[in-house]
């Protein structure tokens, strides 16, 4: 039998996501700040946060940007990220959220995709989105940028808009953001997400986090990631708390910001958790205010987890979540003492089963299998891409989340590994078949395959085993520096080793078990 939540269903409003967190206006809160930029200190109110929010939307329509129309949205962490975001959504159009580390061509790859209309960016990141929209047809006037670019709209030109917002047409079961995600394996796909999902999710998180309005948190995982979108974004909105947005990760301006701004809860991937435990410039900052770390992305050792909370005296927890999934499935609830080397219960509304990943049978208590999930919060499916739903979401509704689990009598999930092929790099996914599609365009290579392999300080880390082509003059170096032209950082392949063939099966298939071994008799280090 599927396991079920062990907290009661909650109800899911059938509204969008503009009605549910802003329909009832702010109240007493409008003027708590919202959003406040780490970097500048300037800060949006929730009732200010509204008003942008409603003339966005109003410029989008004037614009022509309706329903269904796809947004993307390229920018760092920033109070005017929120507004953007909610503003296309009051628009009754979709958005897109884009990697901020993505080169031109990943970009343009992701606006053909979703036929993006519109693409919102900041002046830094120009060039890149200038080649994008070049190349799949969007003219000047469709690239906004935010902090203001001659030759293009501004975020103060929407803001400037004085008309009313169209009415709210999205249902709850239209699209409401497509972020791209590996998915279990393969290139990044658009993962469907409807206002149901999101509403879902920032319901079934109300039911096990004690939030009070004004609590304070810092927004360092981005934004266009759904971890940060849902869970500091958006439920930042929903429980009246004040976020301060950094633009990317840097160690002594996070620490600053917790000090100076008093943050009570911290929302991070295990590298940063690393960095609190062992790095020695947290001594030199008043850490006090943190009363829980919430860890995901990747697994966090126990260990780890336990060092942390000794060092800051908070609460550590880790939780289990894709973007296929809006993205939480598993948590611990607030002040509840977490076996942190599991991922807890599911959430409200949420049910789940762990089967045998070849029969699809259901395992017993206690071993290991693939975890599969469902509920209110897993998505519609993937954008153009029929094959890879039907491969991940079967007809039962039952997401088959490519990881392996283990579950106990009192219905705690414990993730053991991975079925999937996706490499985790410090919390990010990189997708095996997508590094291998850039090898194999090199004119010397004649065949590649990736798999994931331990780097010296335990990271999960790119290798490339490489057929040269006959003759060529090539070096792991040349390799290295032709992938990282053609990726975004962290999808770089980190080792290479020549080989001679790449082992597969009849139909073609790369073996990466085969691979897998190869490594582990080699010692198993990049």
């Amino acid at each position: 039998m599927p396991v079920r939540s062990p907290y009661p269903d909650v109800d899911v409003p059938d509204v969008s996501l503009p009605e549910y967190l802003f329909g009832r206006g702010f109240g007493e809160h409008a003027e708590l700040p919202a959003f406040v930029d780490g970097t500048t200190g300037a800060a949006v109110t929730f009732g200010e946060l509204h008003e942008q929010v409603r003339r966005i939307a109003a410029a989008l329509a004037e614009r022509g940007i309706g329903h269904g129309d796809v947004v993307a949205l390229y920018a760092p962490n920033s109070p005017a990220w929120a507004a953007v975001f909610h503003g296309v959504l009051r628009a009754n159009a979709v958005l897109t959220t884009v990697n901020s580390l993505y080169t031109a061509g990943e970009l343009a790859a992701q606006l053909a995709d979703c036929r993006a209309r519109m693409i919102v960016t900041v002046a830094e990141r120009l060039d890149r989105v200038a080649a994008a929209a070049k190349e799949v047809g969007l003219d000047d006037e469709a690239v906004v940028v935010i902090d203001g670019v001659d030759g293009h709209p501004s975020l103060a030109d929407l803001l400037a808009c004085t008309a009313a917002p169209p009415a709210d047409r999205a249902g709850p079961g239209d699209t409401a953001v497509l972020p791209y995600s590996s998915g279990t394996s393969g290139r990044a796909k658009g993962v469907i997400l409807t206002h149901r999902n999101l509403v879902a999710n920032l319901q079934q998180l109300r039911a096990i986090t004690v939030v009070d309005p004004g609590e304070r948190g810092v927004a360092v995982l981005p934004f266009f990631h759904i971890y940060g979108m849902t869970c500091l974004l958006n439920q930042a909105i929903d429980r009246r708390c004040t976020v301060v947005t950094l633009p990317r990760f840097d160690l002594a301006e996070f620490l600053r910001v917790i000090a100076e701004h008093r943050v009570h809860r911290v929302l991070a991937v295990p590298p940063i958790l690393v960095a609190l435990a062992k790095h020695p410039m947290v001594d030199s900052y008043d850490l006090s205010s943190v009363e829980i770390i919430s860890s995901g992305a990747a697994p966090l050792d126990g260990e780890l987890a336990r060092a942390v909370e000794r060092r800051l005296g908070c609460q550590v927890k880790q939780g289990y979540g894709m973007t296929e999934l809006s993205p939480v499935s598993h948590a611990f609830p607030d002040r509840v003492d977490p076996d942190v080397a599991t991922v807890g219960p599911l959430l409200p509304n949420m049910e789940a089963m762990v089967v045998d990943p070849a029969s699809g049978a259901e395992v017993p208590t206690g071993e290991r299998g693939e975890l599969w999930c469902r509920g209110p919060n897993v998505m519609s499916g993937y954008l153009n891409d029929p094959e890879a739903t039907a491969a991940t979401l079967d007809a039962g509704g039952w997401l088959h989340t490519g990881d392996l689990a283990t579950v106990n009598a009192d219905g705690v999930f414990t993730i053991v590994d991975r079925l999937k092929e996706l490499i985790k790099y410090k919390g990010w996914s990189v997708a095996p078949a997508e590094l291998e599609a850039v090898l194999l365009t090199h004119d010397r290579i004649a065949d590649a395959a990736v798999i994931g392999v331990r780097a010296a300080d335990g990271e999960e880390v790119p290798k490339a085993f490489v057929v040269p082509r006959p003759g060529a003059d090539l070096t792991a170096a040349d390799v290295t520096a032709f992938v990282a032209e053609r990726v975004a950082p962290y999808k770089k392949v980190r080792a290479v080793e020549f080989v001679d063939a790449i082992p597969k099966s009849a139909a073609g298939k790369i073996l990466r078990k085969d691979l897998r071994a190869r490594e582990s008799a080699s010692g198993g280090r990049a």
